[in-house]
């Protein structure tokens, strides 16, 4: 018998579809010389510090660093996993060979290979890489399905990323707490984690530069021309004027000259379509236009995923192989019902493939996110938001570049120049592929389809040479602050490891030093939410009062460095393609934990975090209501006004107490 594991039951149930597994048993599904199961996620986890020594239970500064000879993993503390696990390893044990079906990515592989570890599986296995659900994608995974040694990079580089997090989160999160914490009793522990704190130290420095931040005033010096404003040119590096006795005495000296067109030069220009969506870009898309969060976009985008409407999500290049090329007449006319108008300047004509696009080079496990080419049917309004992003966005992939034409002219009054620029597109391109202004799928905020009213960037046609009077005007301005983060502009900055990066070709290359994976960076500022250590305020992200001191209170730059965590997460890319020894990086993380260990034991500082976060609000059971009037036996129940109140050894209660009624009186405070 062949078994096949997937990573969840709805995945499952398509695989054994195609497959002819239909039989329905507990936990499994059978048929054809198939039995197909699933898990739910992680079943496993790295075993927990008591779980290598006894000792480690407690907490204690004497027993850091906490550093197992050697780590493994046990099952999680819960009774539906223990039930699932049974069945698999029931299975697994009596397998001729085991098809790995779980999502194929390095999380996907790490959660089955530590089942199948757990389980004491030893027969053959063979991987499913799929990346799309489609029955035909299905299929042909298992036409071509590949040895699991193939994988054994993925799996190590997945497994030095979660011991490189144990150890980090394990010892530091117990050495801040005892060192640093408060001790009452349920306060809750100063969490440390290899990504989430140096992502919090994004937001706590940006918040700081804010607050410490100090305007200055400039002056900025115009004149109407033609109905034109031109803005006076300054030195470089100046915004304006930095007195208005200056701006004034240069407005003075203007004001009953003629204007003086020097020079018109007109340019041409073109604008490539925008690259197709990885997984962050995707969710930055979506936070800065419909407001979505990272973690909220996943969802959408996985359930997209899973109802086989688009690719698989967890990626982080933007690029398609060249293979897929063939493929992409058949998914655009698969869309087609939805965007025919979109797609009719493609017909009769062969698609265009541009490098920008297609490149096999930069493609390793999975390809962007398109779509798969299945009719998107039967999908909620913020589905169909999510898809529509993905569907426009590979439908432009394919349109011509945006035409455009810059006019810029130069013109003075007396000794000060003046300049004026405007952009009018000539021929739209892919920018017809932007959703109009009022229809259904439209953004309420879309700074591309801004961009498309050609006529704002309109000039009058100067000429060299030409001059005429002019009204001339100063305008006080001030410097601004940097602004807050908000969830796109975090996403971005951890993709950079900080950098302030806008060129698409300069942040791509960055990626690899970026901190956390495309996959798990929304889960991180979920954490941070849930630990209080930061909030919204609309969309900006702030840190709370535990969050900056949090930061503050360490020193050691290791733990807090988004450039420094850009460097794990290179090496850990570099174990995936074999470039890297496993041994080395955890070694290296278990020197790091030493020396953070003995550097905070040094502190004699006496420092703490004073601003304890509160434990994150928990949904509590409405109390019954306190009944005014006097109770007796027989009358209707004064909470859920259906059952009668009964008399108890201790308290009156009401008849209907087995429906979840939660009436409940002690009877020394009643009078019959």
């Amino acid at each position: 018998m062949i078994v096949c594991i997937a990573e969840k039951p709805s995945v499952a149930r398509d695989i054994a579809r195609i497959i002819g597994a239909t039989s329905q048993h507990d936990g499994y599904m059978e048929g054809n010389g198939y039995q197909v199961t699933w898990t739910f996620g992680h079943l496993c986890e790295l075993k927990m510090p008591e779980d290598y020594a006894p000792i480690w239970k407690a907490w204690s500064l004497g027993q850091l660093p906490m550093v197992p000879q050697r780590f493994g993993i046990r099952l999680k503390n819960d009774a539906g996993v223990k039930k699932q696990f049974e069945t698999i390893e029931r299975l697994m044990q009596n397998a001729d060979s085991i098809i790995n079906c779980g999502d194929a990515g390095q999380e996907g592989e790490l959660i089955q290979r530590w089942v199948m570890q757990k389980a004491k599986a030893a027969c053959p296995v063979q991987r499913l890489w799929i990346s799309s659900m489609t029955d035909e994608a299905i299929r042909e995974g298992f036409a071509n399905l590949q040895p699991q040694e193939k994988y054994q990079k993925l799996y190590e580089a997945g497994l030095c990323r979660a011991i490189g997090d144990w150890l980090l989160g394990m010892n530091a999160t117990r050495l801040y707490t005892l060192k640093y914490g408060q001790r009452s009793y349920g306060t809750p522990p100063l969490s440390i984690g290899r990504v989430q704190t140096p992502t919090l130290a994004l937001i706590v420095r940006r918040q700081q530069e804010i607050e410490n931040f100090k305007p200055d005033p400039y002056w900025v010096l115009t004149t109407e021309y033609r109905d034109t404003t031109f803005t006076a040119l300054m030195e470089e590096g100046e915004r304006g004027f930095r007195s208005e006795e200056e701006g004034a005495k240069a407005m003075e000296r203007i004001k009953d000259e003629l204007f003086n067109v020097v020079s018109v030069e007109k340019k041409k220009g073109k604008e490539a379509p925008p690259r197709l969506f990885d997984l962050t870009s995707l969710q930055v898309e979506c936070n800065k236009k419909f407001g979505f969060s990272a973690e909220t976009t996943l969802q959408l985008i996985q359930s997209l995923y899973e109802k086989k409407i688009t690719t698989y999500p967890r990626v982080d290049t933007t690029f398609l192989p060249d293979d897929v090329y063939p493929k992409c007449k058949g998914i655009l006319n698969g869309i087609a019902g939805y965007y025919g108008d979109l797609l009719q300047p493609l017909r009769g004509a062969k698609l265009l493939k541009s490098k920008k696009v297609f490149d096999s080079s930069k493609v390793t496990d999975h390809h962007a996110i398109i779509p798969t080419g299945v009719a998107p049917n039967n999908l909620t309004d913020i589905e169909r938001q999510v898809f529509d992003l993905v569907a426009r966005r590979f439908i432009a992939a394919f349109y011509p570049d945006c035409e455009f034409a810059t006019t810029t002219v130069l013109g003075e009054a007396a000794d000060v120049s003046f300049k004026v620029t405007g952009k009018v597109i000539l021929k739209p391109g892919w920018r017809a592929t932007l959703p109009q202004r009022g229809e259904k799928n439209a953004p309420e905020e879309d700074e591309a389809s801004a961009n498309q009213d050609a006529d704002a960037g309109n000039l009058p046609e100067f000429k060299k040479g030409e001059s005429g009077p002019h009204k001339p005007g100063l305008t006080q301005k001030t410097t601004q602050p940097p602004k807050p983060y908000t969830e796109a502009t975090l996403l971005r900055a951890m993709e950079t490891a900080g950098k302030n990066v806008d060129d698409e070709q300069l942040r791509e290359a960055l990626k690899e030093n970026g901190i956390g994976r495309p996959s798990t960076r929304a889960a991180i500022i979920e954490t941070l939410f849930k630990r209080n250590y930061i909030r919204r305020n609309r969309k900006a992200l702030m840190a709370t009062p535990t969050g900056v001191e949090l930061i503050g209170i360490i020193k050691e730059e290791l733990l807090k460095s988004a450039e420094l965590t850009g460097i794990w997460e290179k090496r850990l890319r570099e174990i995936e393609r074999g470039e890297y020894s496993p041994a080395q990086f955890v070694d290296e993380m278990k020197r790091m934990i030493g020396e953070i260990v003995q550097q905070v034991l040094s502190d004699n500082s006496n420092r703490k975090v004073s601003s304890v976060a509160p434990p994150a609000p928990q949904e509590q059971k409405p109390k019954a209501a306190k009944p005014k009037t006097t109770i007796r036996v027989g009358m209707k129940c004064p909470v859920c006004g259906k059952g009668k109140v009964i008399k108890g050894n201790t308290a009156y209660g009401c008849s209907r107490w087995k429906e979840g009624c939660s009436f409940r009186q002690p009877l020394k405070k009643t009078k019959n």
